[in-house]
Order: C-alpha cells, then sequence, then structure tokens
C-alpha cells in the first residue's frame, strides 16, 4: 500500500501532533506516523501522567499538615500507590482518547507502525497495516528522545528505574536513590518523599537544579532538606549494582570520600538521549551528539525534510517542541503557496521552564549570572513570599520571585520563582519578554489583590528601590 501527502510527521509527541494540527488548519493532506501511543512520551509517560502523581502527593501534604489549617484528621494517612498510579494512568488515557479525536477532527490520516526515511520527503512504515509506502512534499521528524542509562548500570526496571518504571512502580521504595536533580530528578525525590520514602539525591555539579539562578537552587536545597531529603552536591555515584533486595551504591562525595550505600531503589535521571538511530537520517541530515541540527525554522540540510521537538537541541521541553511544530507547519505552509501564513523564528531566550517539585520551580530568561557574563549592567529585584498576604493565607509563604534588568534600557532579561503556583504565574513574565516590556510598563500594570501575581510587581518595584510591602 502506498500513499501520498502534503506532510508527514513523523512521532506523535506534543510537537507531532500539534505541527500535524496546525498543516491540517492550514489546509495541507496531512499524516502522522506514530510506533506506540499517540500523544507520545510528554502525554504518556510524562508530563501529563507525572502532574498527576505529584497532585496526589501535593493532596496527601496537606493532610499530612491539616492542623495548620485549623483542620482534624481522623486516623492516620495512608498513600494508596496503586491507586495513585492507577488515577495517573487514567489520566493519561483520557488524554490519548483526546489526541485521537483531534486526529479525526481534523482529517489527519494517522498511520501506526515503525517508520523510517527512504529519502528525504519519503519513508516506509511497518506496523498493523503490514508495509506501507508513503511519500510527501515535506516531511517533518519529531521522533523524540528517551532517558539515558548509566553505562555500568542500565535500568532493569526491578530496582533500577527511568522516570518511565517510576511512574508505574512494581512497589513503593523505602530507601530511594535520585541520582541527577534536573526537573525529572527532582519531581521524582518530590513525589516519592511525599509518599512515604527516604530520599537520597545525588547531583555531579555544585548545586541542584542547575540550569535554575543560584539563589533559586539554594532555596530549594533547604526546603527539600527541611523536608528530610539528603541533597549531596558535587557528588557522583561510582558504581551501583542491583541485588535482590535492593541497591548498592558506591557514592564519591564532594570532598572525595568514597562511601558505599543501600538503598531498596534506584531512579536515573541524567539526561536524555534522542531517537534518531536506525530512521534513515544518517545521509540526510547533521547531528551534534544525535540530536538533529536545524535552523529556527526546523529546517535540515534536506530540501522538504524538518525536525522538531526532543530529537533537536534543547531546551527539550513540551511547550518548546510543540511551538517549533506551529512554526515549522507555518513555514512548510508559506513555501507551498500560503501568503496568509507569516512564520516566527523561535527565540530561545522567551521559553519558560517550570519543575513541579515542593516548592515549585519557574523561570524564564537569563539568571543574573548569565546577564552579568553576557555583559549587562543589571537591577535585581527580589520579593518574598512572605510579604505576600495571599501567600499567608494559603499557608504557603515560603518562597520569593527574581526579576533581572538591563539598568541601561530597563529589558526585563529574566525571571525566577520558587514557592506555590509559580508554574501558573510564570506566564506573566514571558508575555512581557515576548512584548519586549520595560521596567516601566511592568510598573503601571495593575496587579489583583489578594493574590499571589502581587509579587511579581512587588519585584519589579524592588528592583527599583520602590518595593511597598517589604
Amino acid at each position: 500500500m502506498s500513499a501520498s501527502y502534503d506532510v508527514i510527521v513523523l512521532g506523535s509527541g506534543p510537537g507531532g501532533y500539534v505541527a500535524a494540527i496546525r498543516c491540517a488548519q492550514l489546509g495541507l493532506k496531512t499524516a502522522i506516523v506514530e510506533r506506540e501511543n499517540l500523544g507520545g512520551i510528554c502525554l504518556n509517560w510524562g508530563c501529563i501522567p507525572t502532574k498527576a502523581l505529584l497532585r496526589s502527593a501535593e493532596i496527601k501534604h496537606y493532610m499530612d499538615h491539616a492542623a495548620s489549617y485549623g483542620l482534624k484528621v481522623a486516623g492516620t494517612i495512608e498513600a494508596d500507590l496503586a491507586a495513585v498510579v492507577a488515577r495517573s494512568r487514567g489520566v493519561a488515557k483520557q488524554l490519548n482518547q483526546g489526541v485521537t479525536h483531534l486526529m479525526k477532527k481534523n482529517k489527519i490520516a494517522v498511520h501506526m507502525g515503525e517508520g523510517t526515511l527512504t529519502g528525504p520527503t519519503s519513508l516506509t512504515v511497518k506496523g498493523e497495516k503490514g508495509e506501507e509506502k508513503l511519500t510527501a512534499k515535506h516531511v517533518i521528524v519529531a521522533t523524540g528522545a528517551r532517558a539515558r542509562d548509566l553505562p555500568f548500570a542500565p535500568a532493569d526496571g526491578k530496582r533500577i528505574w527511568t522516570y518511565r518504571t517510576a511512574m508505574t512502580p512494581p512497589e513503593m521504595p523505602k530507601k530511594l536513590l535520585v541520582i541527577g536533580s534536573g526537573a525529572i530528578g527532582i519531581e521524582f525525590a518530590s513525589f516519592y518523599n511525599d509518599m512515604g520514602a527516604e530520599v537520597t539525591v545525588v547531583e555531579m555539579l555544585d548545586r541542584i537544579v542547575p540550569v535554575e539562578d543560584k539563589d533559586v537552587s539554594t532555596f530549594l536545597e533547604k526546603a527539600l532538606t527541611k523536608q528530610g531529603m539528603t541533597i549531596m552536591t558535587g557528588a557522583g555515584v561510582e558504581d551501583l549494582k542491583a541485588t535482590a533486595t535492593g541497591v548498592k551504591a558506591k557514592i564519591k562525595d564532594k570532598t572525595g570520600k568514597v562511601s558505599e550505600q543501600d538503598f531498596s531503589h534506584c531512579i536515573v535521571a541524567i539526561g536524555i538521549v534522542p531517537n534518531t538511530e536506525n530512521i534513515g537520517l544518517e545521509k540526510l541530515v547533521e547531528m551534534d551528539r544525535g540530536f538533529i541540527q536545524i535552523d529556527p525554522y526546523g529546517r535540515t540540510k534536506s530540501k522538504g525534510l524538518w525536525a522538531i521537538g526532543d530529537c533537536t537541541p534543547g531546551p527539550w521541553l513540551a511547550h518548546k517542541a510543540s511551538h517549533e511544530g506551529v512554526t515549522a507547519a507555518e513555514a512548510i505552509a508559506k513555501e507551498l503557496g500560503n501568503k496568509e501564513v507569516h512564520p516566527h523564528p523561535l527565540d530561545r531566550n522567551n521559553i519558560p521552564g517550570c519543575t513541579y517539585c515542593h516548592p515549585q520551580i519557574a523561570s524564564v530568561g537569563m539568571t543574573e549570572a548569565k546577564a552579568k557574563e553576557a555583559g549587562y549592567q543589571v537591577k535585581v529585584g527580589n520579593f518574598p513570599f512572605i510579604g505576600n498576604g495571599k501567600a499567608i493565607a494559603l499557608g504557603e509563604a515560603e518562597g520569593f520571585i527574581k526579576t533581572v534588568f538591563d539598568a541601561k534600557t530597563g529589558e526585563l532579561l529574566g525571571a525566577h520563582m520558587i514557592g506555590a503556583e509559580v508554574t501558573e504565574l510564570i506566564q506573566g513574565y514571558v508575555v512581557g519578554k515576548q512584548l519586549e516590556t520595560t521596567e516601566a510598563e511592568l510598573m503601571q500594570a495593575v496587579f489583583p489583590h489578594p493574590t499571589l501575581s502581587e509579587m511579581m510587581h512587588e519585584s519589579v518595584l524592588s528592583a527599583y528601590g520602590r518595593a511597598l510591602h517589604i
């Protein structure tokens, strides 16, 4: 069987399925190829189901601290891990069905199977319909990435886990080792700590969540330590062996001392590997460490072949992939003669990052250190949650909001937050950066009261010595 399209998207994650929908909206005959589940890793095994898990942990956290809110809970609070996981899988299933509906609604042909490129604009699909040969005017590669294994201790799904097993655990860890303190590692550390596990986090660099502003890293380490976690920075796991009953780890601390410690389980969260092998890309694109090199619109070096999402350079975030998908779709439509679309290149400085631990972290733009390294003279504002009425009323008075401005022009260079609901608040600064705002517009904006968002205003005021409530 063979078929021809205007656009074929290889991979149906948040980049791929959004790209397909936008192509269809623009009147292009579109197909999508998926080897596993519509919605990809993010929807089925990543962003969404992990947030469902973390929501359960958050509810348990509040129940454990009910007395702080003047409430009494009869008996002990126990986590039913199987029920928590079942709820998470139910959320993923519901959204998978939603993507299936969106494909039908937008008349996008779905080919389930393993796709292999035979040229820049052709591929074969081996799947439920046997082997299909597909051609298109343009092909978008959106094959995503997978968890990186430790070379000396690959995940076994029993004692050594990646995020995939950590979302559907065979049992509740009693003593958990988390290797890596990026968003994935810290989120699972936070989840299992709230669920009752004894958690140790090992980070090779000198601070946890190392891509964040240093002040955020320092605050988070104190908060997690207060919650009972053991945080080891400047440390490395030199050996890891699974046994019938647990995991033995040799950990070298920041002083150089090596100790052998026993854990019941280990989660490895040391980064990702792009899914770019064995799909026919070798002679068609340029790669760097397996990541497909693209221009700001998603074009590769081969005419008609595009790439988006986690198989391309970072940041490796679902919302970045979706945005790239729309950009590539509009650029393709323009090449095919649509004069109504005006694609814009992606500005990576305006991509927000969110980590859903407790407390939450969110940021956009440059850290204070990066801004100074780039040669800016900066004005920095900082406002604590303890100065905000809504935060105190919520019982969430730990955290702060930090803003970084160019001292010469007032341009907003970056914003960094830690505390309750900051993953929702950050979008205000994202919009501000996209609109190239300065401190003047932010100062003049009226923020509703009482809200957490007032801290954003106060942080801006603080950068210019005008904060009202500290």
